[in-house]
């Protein structure tokens, strides 16, 4: 039986490919798990009595693409996010970014870009959907080094003419995964002004936006109305994982231009997942509580500089600008995970899982991912015997 080659050259999934590399290997300690990005930090405790309150609605197909109230609300926290308007039909409710993300590359990526395969612009590293999204379509994934020389962003600018004129899609994560790096306003209005002479649409996964250091990220809609960019260009996606520390509600939401999100709406109709009432319901209460939020980025920035003391004098560490990784380099991203995982049992992801080769190599190869997801005490635990089991 054929299947398709368009998926021949694609990698196991990151986290398949740690368990080949680590589970055949007794843990050297007692195991600590640094590797997904999953947040351990305490739901909001409002989540229980909504979601019994409105059982119910399980019992009723919901509305594709998000309940009127639901919509109401993620445009109420844009507007005092960003400080811009966004309309109803300008936004659609995601079962999460991923689903967002990759549905919207399929509702949006023409088949063809100036008589040609058109290409998806990708950072690398990057969040493995991107590339699938791309493949599925036929389309020709670039994957551009985002590494310590470019500030760990990728510089489309400095793509060849050709690639750029047959971009449909450039990806952009901000702050990035893994590296943690925040886009400034400068470089987005940057890439609007490449697009707009290369005629692509810019995707912003930005579901880390809530987690940063010092100063909230821009985010892409409010530079693009600041630049007066043509709102179809632009598509952004956020959800209440990372924000509210509720990975398993499976919501988020997608914002783009009215157009755009009715090809994305019409996708959806047939081949989407609503999210149901229940959790609806949940979501609203979310994007309406900023407490929860501000709660959870205090014992953040309590690891962040936890991880600060550990890694003083370390060559190469840095804070990240947002997000909860660390992008810690090593000779080898691969042997330094194993090591780790066989003289003490912290376990971490190896970069190259996260990146792919391409020109110059894998911009992954020498860094390892370690997320501050678990509790202070047993971060603080992770990050003194990783430091001590690589670094001394």
């Amino acid at each position: 039986m054929a299947f398709p080659e368009r998926f021949s050259n694609l990698p196991d999934y990151a986290f398949p490919r740690l368990r080949k590399l680590l589970d055949s290997h007794a843990p050297g300690g007692e195991p600590i798990s640094m590797t997904i990005g999953e947040p351990r930090h305490a739901m909001p405790d409002f989540v229980g009595p909504i979601l019994a309150a409105n059982l119910a609605g399980f019992g009723v197909y919901p509305p594709n693409d998000g309940t009127p109230e639901l919509l109401t609300v993620i445009s109420g926290w844009i507007a005092r996010r960003y400080g811009i308007e966004v309309a109803r039909d300008r936004l659609m409710v995601l079962n999460g970014t991923r689903e967002g993300l990759f549905n919207a590359t399929i509702a949006l990526c023409p088949e063809q870009k100036n008589g040609r395969r058109p290409t998806v612009l990708i950072p690398n590293p990057f969040y493995q959907v991107y590339a699938v999204a791309a493949l599925t379509l036929g389309a020709e994934p670039v994957y551009v080094p985002a590494t310590a020389a470019t500030g760990f962003l990728p510089d489309y600018a400095s793509l060849p003419r050709d690639v750029l004129d047959r971009a449909a899609i450039a990806f952009i994560c901000s702050p990035a995964n893994p590296q943690g790096a925040v886009a400034p306003s400068e470089y987005l209005a940057d890439l609007l002004a490449l697009a707009e002479k290369h005629d692509f649409r810019v995707f912003a996964d930005e579901c880390y936006s809530e987690i940063w250091r010092e100063a909230p990220p821009p985010g892409l809609i409010q530079v693009a109305q600041a630049v007066g960019a043509d709102p179809e260009r632009v598509a952004i996606f956020h959800s209440l994982s990372k924000r509210s520390n509720l990975p398993g509600l499976r919501s988020g939401f997608v914002a783009a231009g009215p157009q755009s999100m009715l090809r994305i709406r019409q996708l959806r109709a047939f081949a989407g997942a609503p999210l149901p009432l229940p959790l609806q319901k949940v979501a609203e209460a979310c994007w309406q509580d900023e407490g929860h939020v501000a709660a959870s980025r205090a014992l953040y920035h309590e690891k962040f500089a936890d991880a600060a003391q550990v890694f003083a004098g370390i060559q190469g560490f840095q804070l990240p600008d947002g997000g909860f990784f660390l992008w810690l380099p090593v000779e080898d991203g691969e042997a330094a995970a194993l090591k780790l995982w066989r003289e003490t049992g912290v376990r971490v992801l190896p970069g190259a899982y996260l990146s792919r080769d391409a020109a110059g190599g894998n911009p992954g190869t020498g860094y390892i991912r370690v997320a501050l997801v678990a509790p202070r005490q047993e971060t603080q635990r992770g990050l003194t015997q990783l430091r001590d089991c690589l670094y001394d």
